[in-house]
């Protein structure tokens, strides 16, 4: 679906990604796992595929296909953590080379430990919108508020704070990035306040939302999860600055002064 395109007949998800630590995988591999400063389509379907109970080897077509829109929140900031591998045999470390029989072969000189490098984001939040047809929408929405598996923001190890699920929305994905409230916490919204000097009732958001006349590409959308077959295709986005809601109670009047108003009348003068 494009942007020009009328939304009428299509749901939305609303969900929002929060977590200590998240990361989102996209073309890094084997020793250095990098992340996306924002989730991917692959992480998003995978998590919603989770809270459906579906195998790795099931049809995902249908989630590979809705429209998705991020909104970032706050971008959280990266973390870089490393991890080493050994045998618990005491066996050296096997290479990616292998012999004529398809045995990988040991390394040479032998290595018995071996470091490799993950990367995270701390304290980011998100807000992921997902639109398609009423029914799989009704569908997920269901399964997310009680999930078959575990749900994770990129990886297992990165557990999700709650609430995940916002619910519903009409108007299509742009619209309900736009109109959602701000989702940081208390003292996100208090710093704010104070670099702004006063009490705003709107804050500027960036997002991406899926758009096939957009002017950028990522190849993060999932043909499968089965590791025999995994593969990915491309999406194009379209990056968007979004004025959104803050939520910060008794806003800022956009005319602190108006017509008629007298500063002493509480003191009774």
């Amino acid at each position: 679906m494009t942007a020009a395109e009328d939304p009428r007949g299509q749901a939305v998800l609303v969900l929002r990604l929060a977590a200590p630590l998240q990361s989102w995988g996209y073309a890094s591999a084997f020793n250095r796992r990098e992340t996306r400063p924002e989730p991917t389509k692959s992480g998003i379907v995978g998590l919603l595929a989770a809270a459906q109970g579906r195998a790795r080897e099931d049809d995902i077509s249908d989630l590979a296909a809705l429209r998705l829109g991020v909104r970032v929140d706050q971008p959280g900031t990266l973390l870089r953590d490393f991890h080493t591998v050994s045998d618990y045999r005491g066996r050296p470390l096997l290479q990616s080379g292998v012999t004529a029989k398809g045995v990988q072969k040991p390394t040479s000189p032998a290595k018995y430990t071996h470091v490799t490098q993950r990367y995270y984001l701390q304290d980011a939040v998100f807000l992921a919108a997902v639109g398609g047809p009423g029914p799989l929408i009704e569908a997920l929405d269901d399964a997310v508020r009680s999930p078959a598996f575990p749900l994770a923001l990129g990886r297992r190890s990165c557990v999700p704070t709650q609430p995940i699920r916002l619910g519903q929305r009409r108007g299509g994905v742009e619209a309900a990035l736009r109109d959602e409230p701000w989702q940081v916490s208390e003292h996100a919204r208090n710093a704010h306040c104070r670099r702004a000097g006063g009490r705003p009732a709107r804050v500027d958001l960036n997002a991406t939302v899926d758009d096939d006349s957009g002017d950028d590409v990522l190849g993060d959308v999932p043909r499968s999860f089965d590791p025999l077959r995994r593969g990915f295709t491309r999406r194009r986005i379209r990056h968007v600055r979004l004025s959104v809601p803050t939520g910060i109670r008794n806003p800022d009047s956009p005319d602190p002064l108006p017509s008629g108003h007298d500063p002493f009348a509480l003191l009774g003068w």
